[in-house]
């Protein structure tokens, strides 16, 4: 009896004493989760798939991708030489000689295995000079013909090549904004081949496009925009897809304002083609010979005179001169389609006919209504 009443007393004692002095707590390190651990994966394949997708598009695309160069011509420096001749200037200037300079001005991509390239109209704006084309292995053709389109800021140029590996066109109509965009050119007219990449961050936009070295511009409407870096010098190259697809075709940027750049959609591209493909592949386009500015509702009201295309100048011999068309005549419709703000321009309106039509033109002339009958001719 004695032994059980020590034993409980010294059981009480050591519980006592634990609970009084006990040992310090030991903090494990914490283990990451099994969720944690799942969504680090998951990232990490999320960055190898987008980096995978670009270089897959780049490997893809940029055989097709092609450098837009115009071929000018310089004054070397001369000498002063003396004049024995001249007693108020015993010096003259010896003008040297001419040297022809190839220089890069913009972008553009392969349509047709057998030559055929899509770049913007701003930069082959200049029907004086000639032009070339820099494929991405440096191989270099001459620019043997230009297909400028009158509405948009587009033109098919055509090289004499053969077995070319041409770009597939996508649809631009089902475009959402996030989509990935990547863009392929040569910026800046120097750094050729160079990919950017970024997201679609907008639709539908309205801008004004034009090229630094040609000072052209153009208003657009309808036009993509994106944040992958788009600089002078990429004016006609692609914007494709994550599928390696054309998207559009990069035309300006935002000069106030960084990774804003604009893309004319390829439904647009599309249209071209088909234009182009319906008249016998020729680069010709309805013409009928005058200068014109567009006038617009407010300068008609406030100038008490019809809208529609003020004509400044006829070209000689060309249509509208033999038909009868004067400067300062007024064309306010074309077949009974007005011309006006809310409606289509005479361009637009003159690319939907067929060289060879015979048109109706609804003139104002000095306060009276005509009508003169004009037969469409072409100019490439």
């Amino acid at each position: 009896m004695k032994k059980l009443i020590t034993a409980g007393l010294l059981t009480i004692v050591v519980i006592w004493i634990f609970r009084t002095y006990s040992l310090p707590k030991i903090t494990l390190p914490k283990l990451p989760s099994f969720t944690n651990q799942k969504q680090a994966v998951q990232e990490t394949k999320q960055v190898v798939y987008e980096e995978s997708v670009v270089t897959s598009v780049v490997e893809k695309s940029l055989p097709s991708v092609v450098t837009i160069g115009i071929v000018t011509t310089r004054q070397m420096g001369g000498v002063l030489e003396f004049d024995p001749f001249n007693p108020f200037f015993n010096f003259r200037r010896n003008r040297g000689p001419q040297e022809k300079v190839d220089r890069n001005i913009g972008s553009g991509f392969i349509i047709s295995e057998d030559g055929l390239i899509i770049t913007n109209k701003h930069v082959v704006t200049d029907t004086e000079t000639s032009y070339k084309v820099l494929t991405s292995d440096d191989v270099k053709y001459d620019v043997e013909k230009i297909y400028r389109d009158p509405n948009n800021d587009l033109a098919i140029l055509k090289i004499q090549a053969k077995g070319l590996k041409p770009l597939t066109l996508g649809d631009s109509d089902s475009l959402k904004l996030g989509q990935m965009a990547i863009a392929i050119g040569t910026p800046l007219g120097e750094f050729t081949n160079t990919v950017t990449v970024g997201i679609v961050s907008g639709l539908g936009r309205g801008i004004t496009a034009g090229s630094p070295f040609e000072g052209f511009v153009e208003k657009l409407d309808g036009v993509i925009q994106t944040d992958a870096a788009i600089n002078p010098g990429n004016s006609g190259g692609p914007l494709l897809n994550s599928k390696g697809q054309v998207i559009g075709v990069n035309s300006a940027i935002a000069q106030e304002g960084q990774n804003i750049g604009f893309a004319i959609p390829v439904k647009v591209v599309e249209k071209l083609i088909e234009q182009f493909e319906s008249r016998g592949s020729t680069f010709e386009r309805p013409y009928i010979g005058i200068q014109y500015q567009t006038i617009d509702r407010r300068t008609a009201i406030l100038n008490e005179l019809p809208e529609g295309a003020y004509i400044e100048r006829v070209v000689p011999e060309s249509p509208a001169e033999v038909a009868g068309v004067l400067a300062d005549d007024i064309i306010t419709a074309i077949d009974g389609v007005k011309l006006s703000s809310s409606n289509k321009d005479l361009a637009q309106l003159l690319s939907d006919k067929a060289i060879g039509q015979r048109v109706k033109l609804t003139i104002w002339r000095e306060g009276k209504t005509l009508s003169i009958k004009v037969v469409i001719g072409s100019q490439s």
